[in-house]
This record gives C-alpha cells, structure tokens and sequence, in this order.
C-alpha cells in the first residue's frame, strides 16, 4: 500500500481494483446505463479505473443507477434483471471479495449456492442421499425473493458479522440505488429488494437467509436436513406429522421476516423407495431441484441388482429448454459449414448439457441427443445432393451414424454412445 492509498479513510488499494476489473471482464456482460462497455474500459484503465478507486477509498463513492431489462421465462411471464454498469460492477466487485472473506467462514456446508469450492451437483449429490434417509421433503419456493428483502433487516443482518464503516455505507447504497426502466424513468428503491444481475446481490442473499432460515432451523430443528441453493430450499423430515408442523413454522418464520412462501409451489413431497410401502395416496411424490426432477425410479446398486429408488435424473423443464434452443439455432440449415466448423459452434453447448445434466442418470438424456441427431441428419441430408436425390431421410442418418461410429469425437454426445 502506498502513501497515496494510506491516507484515504478506507482500507482499499487500486490493486484491488484492479484485480476486480479482471475478475468482471472474464465474466463478460453488456453496458449499463453510461454505454461503457468492457473493452473501452480495458483500453484505457486508468481514466476509467482510478476514479472507481478514489471514490471508493474515499467514501464518496455513490453508485449510478441500475439498467433493467426483461428476460422471458419457459412459462410465458417475465423476470426482470438488473445491470449495473461495468465501473459500478467493479466497485462491487472489490466490496464483495472483501465481504466474502468475512462471511465465508460463517455460512452452513448445507449452503451451496454461488460460493468458492461450492456448486450445484454437491447440493444434488447431498439431497439424494437425505432422500433415501428421510421419507418426507419440504419443497419451498420464495415468492419474489429478490424482490423483497427487507432492507432493515440486511443491514442489521450485516452489522452482526462486520463493523466495518466502509463495507455497511456501500451496502446501503447499493440497496437504495435507482433502477433505470425501459422509457428511461428512474424507479426510486427506498426499502425492499435487491435487483438480480448485480456482483454484489448473490452474497447479500446468501447472507440474508443464511440469518433468516440457515442459523434458524439449526436452532429449532437440529435433526432436520437440508439443501439450499441461494433460494432454492428443500427440508428432509422423518414423517409426514413433523413435515407438517416444520412446514407451519418455517412459513411463520419468513412472514416474520417480510418473506412469504408461496402457496401453490411449496409443498410436501412423499420420496417412495424399496422399503417404504405408503398405503393411502400422496398428492405429491416428486419434486424438481436445480434443473433435476427428484423422483421414484429404478437403479442399479453396488452388487448389480434392481431396486427401487428415489433419484434425480434432468427435468422436463430443462430438457424443453434444450431443445428449445436446438430448435431456435436452426442448424440443419447451415448448409455453407462442413461438420467440423458446425461441431465448432454445437460442441461447447453439448458439453455443457453433458457436464451438467449428465451427472446423475446420464441416459435420461437419450431423448435430447436424439433430437438433436435427428436434426443433423437434416443437415447432411440438406447439405448433400446424393441424399437430397434420394428424398428419404433414411439415408442421411445411416450416413451419420457411421460416421459417429468412425469419428466419435467430432461431437461431444457420440464420445458417451449418443449416436443414434
């Protein structure tokens, strides 16, 4: 720290606005609401930069107002997204680093969402385990979460697990900063909510129910296991009688908080297995968490034998969004490519779907890869003419399939024996 940064009456040093500004850019994002994109930035750092920094180690650091926009939801309704600029996200940035470096040690190992060394498929892995230990899920859904955390509440909240001056001013600021609309009018954000898309929002979250539902049920009900990934909730209960009366509790617990549980998505869900035999019928006996549906099924165990289970595999509703997209790109028609240039651009999608919904009951993704086989042999059978003369599509996907045969690893989903 130099002579320069050692006189500001807050602790932050341009190194770490610097390491910040890295930390946004290899994230990528649009413009706020100044236009100022990442790469203008990264052209001239220290015009844009020093400024974030001085008003930061100052304490005269007053972030700009927040761009929303509207992104379409897989049920036809809206959800709507906040982005800060990129020198607010950077500011934000530095005061997150910081902030997590506090928290971090307090938050329960049941708490994956957006945390270091913590992620989805350790939540997934966990809940599958607790459902063959518990008969009963508590399946929550907070109705507008974002939207409405208290901000008495996360401030005092913060102030528990830090007195620093400068991250709490911040803060504050950042919770009351305006939100820019589409007709460019600026909505004032005086007590509640915490616009998504911001650096920032994710902790605050972690942190706000770490305080409101993490500490409490640990407290009031110790023996009662759970998974929680930023709002998405479930609870593990013994029986249906103490299902009922966690539910009730938790429900009062967040309505004392200004949170409501939403009454038609949360629900009790009964996790049927090889050796439990529910005799009277159960409204609800799946349920989904974080793209997987949590459900009955058959599995092989250790020593090779079937049994039944309770297990995740990918969800309907993720499954439609893949191919939604595989539908949206239109690939049969790109005609002028050759098949290495079109893995090029389909490769790191198949990847991703693999890597994430292949992790547990790989095979449910057969019907997804045949779709997208399908549309392939479309396109050998538009891009060649001696497929084209023949007018049967037969031809083109027997072509294809020997091709994945021979060449498997042009593709990522033909390397795991997705070829027909």
């Amino acid at each position: 720290m130099n002579l320069e940064e050692k006189s500001r009456p807050y602790p932050i040093t341009k190194e770490q606005v610097w390491e910040a500004f890295k930390l946004v850019k290899s994230k990528g994002g649009s413009p706020g609401v100044d236009g100022l994109t990442i790469k203008e930035v990264a052209k001239k750092p220290e015009k844009h930069l020093y400024p974030v920094w001085n008003r930061l180690s100052s304490g005269s650091y007053f972030p700009p107002a927040v761009k929303r926009v509207q992104i379409p939801k897989g049920d036809g309704s809206f959800r709507s997204l906040g982005i800060p600029t990129v020198k607010d996200r950077v500011a934000q940035m530095v005061v997150t680093k910081e902030l997590e470096a506090i928290l971090e040690p307090e938050f329960l190992d049941n708490s994956f969402g957006y945390r270091p060394n913590k992620n989805a498929h350790q939540a997934i892995d966990q809940a599958r385990t607790n459902c063959w230990n518990y008969a009963w899920v508590i399946d929550m859904d907070i109705k507008g979460f974002f939207d409405n955390i208290d901000h008495g509440l996360m401030i005092r909240s913060l102030r528990h697990y830090t007195d620093r001056k400068d991250i709490i001013t911040y803060v504050k600021r950042w919770l009351k900063a305006p939100i820019q609309l589409e007709d460019g009018s600026l909505l004032k954000n005086e007590e509640k909510g915490t616009p998504q898309g911001g650096v920032i929002s994710p902790l605050l979250a972690n942190l706000f129910l770490h305080v409101v539902f993490d500490k409490w049920i640990e407290k009031e009900f110790p023996d009662l296991p759970f998974e929680r990934y930023a709002d998405d909730i479930i609870v593990h209960v013994g029986n249906e009688k103490k299902a009922r009366f966690a539910l009730k509790q938790i429900r009062a617990r967040f309505e004392a908080c200004n949170l409501e549980l939403h009454p038609k998505k949360t629900k009790l869900v009964y996790c049927n297995r090889k050796g439990r035999n529910k005799k009277r019928k159960v409204k609800h006996k799946e349920f989904d968490f974080l793209g997987y549906t949590f459900r009955t099924r058959t599995v092989l165990t250790k020593d090779g034998s079937l049994i039944k289970g309770f297990s995740p595999a990918i969800s309907k509703k993720s499954m439609k969004k893949i191919v939604k997209e595989c539908l949206r790109l239109k690939f049969h028609r790109w005609t002028q490519m050759g098949i290495h240039e079109l893995s090029k651009v389909l490769a790191p999608k198949i990847r991703g779907w693999i890597y994430y919904y292949g992790r547990f009951n790989k095979s449910s993704l057969d019907k997804v890869f045949k779709i997208i086989n399908w549309r392939l042999s479309k396109w050998v059978f538009n891009k060649y003419k001696r497929f084209k003369k023949r007018k049967v599509l037969w031809y083109a996907r027997k072509w294809l399939r020997e091709v994945a045969a021979d060449f498997s690893y042009i593709f990522p989903h033909w390397l795991h024996g997705f070829t027909h």
